[in-house]
């Protein structure tokens, strides 16, 4: 049996490597990921950008990259130029034994504003040391935008691996390959365990490239995988009800698109409702999914916690299963 339901896993496998939106799925989280880090900043990163003369000054240049990001030109037109450009970046050029600071003139208040202080420091030389002021830490290590992005693009990959399983029964709805199960020795067991494995590797491996991409490398992989994985499973039981009730590939995953819509209100309750909301998303697995997730990307879950989440994604999940289970069978006669 094993090797039957790997037989269809390499077929379908081979098969998404011919169709353009089963490749997308496929690469998404790469590209999501990559979109994140170029979106959301680290919890430590500056919003003041400085343009310096590359050998001009390196010690200036040590003393302002503790407190701005510094990009280094060969001369001063190519500061000039660079600081001409659309996004805010400071100039500091030389004047003699003194520097002025040149802007485009579209820039915000604050960064001019941080940028001379920041030259008036370095000629003043004032050093972290000379100052009274005390730094509290609330204990946050992870960026909140990053967390939050992250998160989502791990909900949102778990309903790909079902739209993936759609798919992929429509090709074979379409090769006539369901109607031949009948007449070969695989069960109707077999076919949808051998349908069903892509649709979880999707989110392991979407969920892997994600933390790695990002930065996440020192959370609890095994809490993770736990939640990722009982989270999949509305997704694929979507899958295979969208991908044996339609014969057309644009209808099924349209209609796969539906599980957006309580994926999006679980996260818009955990995010911006109150504590006295809560209770009325309690009946979407997302929303146990999506605490669970946020609790692991913080550092601080326990596998208490996880295992209590994933219990209620698991229990949710079977409701819908005992729902779904007489029309996956009605599908497959």
């Amino acid at each position: 049996m094993i090797k039957k339901i790997g037989t269809l896993f390499l077929r379908d496998l081979k098969v998404n490597k011919r169709d353009f939106l089963a490749m997308y799925i496929i690469i998404f989280p790469v590209l999501f990921a990559l979109g994140i880090n170029l979106l959301a900043p680290s919890i430590n990163d500056t919003t003041v950008n400085l343009a310096l003369i590359e050998g001009e000054n390196p010690d200036q240049v040590t003393y302002l990259e503790d407190f701005a990001r510094v990009e280094m030109f060969k001369d001063v037109e190519a500061v000039e130029k660079r600081v001409a450009k659309r996004d805010n970046i400071i100039g500091v050029l030389p004047d003699g034994d003194d520097y002025y600071v040149l802007q485009q003139g579209n820039e915000a208040e604050g960064v001019v504003d941080f940028a001379k202080l920041l030259v008036t420091f370095y000629e003043q030389d004032v050093q972290l040391e000379n100052t009274n002021a005390e730094i509290i830490e609330l204990g946050r290590t992870v960026p909140p935008l990053k967390k939050l992005l992250v998160n989502i693009a791990i909900l949102f990959t778990s309903v790909l691996g079902g739209m993936l399983i759609a798919l992929n029964i429509v090709e074979d709805k379409v090769d006539r390959t369901i109607r031949a199960i009948h007449l070969s020795p695989v069960s109707r067991k077999a076919y949808i365990l051998g349908k069903s494995v892509i649709g979880v590797l999707l989110p392991i491996y979407g969920t892997a490239v994600l933390v790695w991409i990002t930065g996440f490398n020192d959370i609890n992989v095994g809490q993770m995988m736990v939640i990722v994985l009982v989270s999949t499973i509305l997704s694929l039981l979507v899958g295979l009800i969208e991908g044996l009730n339609n014969d057309d590939v644009i209808n099924a995953a349209a209609n796969i698109k539906i599980l957006f819509l309580p994926m999006a209100a679980a996260i818009v309750a955990v995010e911006l409702l109150g504590d006295k909301w809560q209770k009325f998303f309690y009946w979407i697995p997302f929303y146990w999914a999506y605490k669970g997730n946020d609790a692991v990307l913080a550092g601080g879950a326990t596998w208490q916690q996880i295992l209590l989440y994933s219990v209620i994604v698991l229990g949710l999940s079977s409701v819908v299963y005992v729902y779904l289970a007489p029309k996956i069978r009605k599908g497959l006669e």
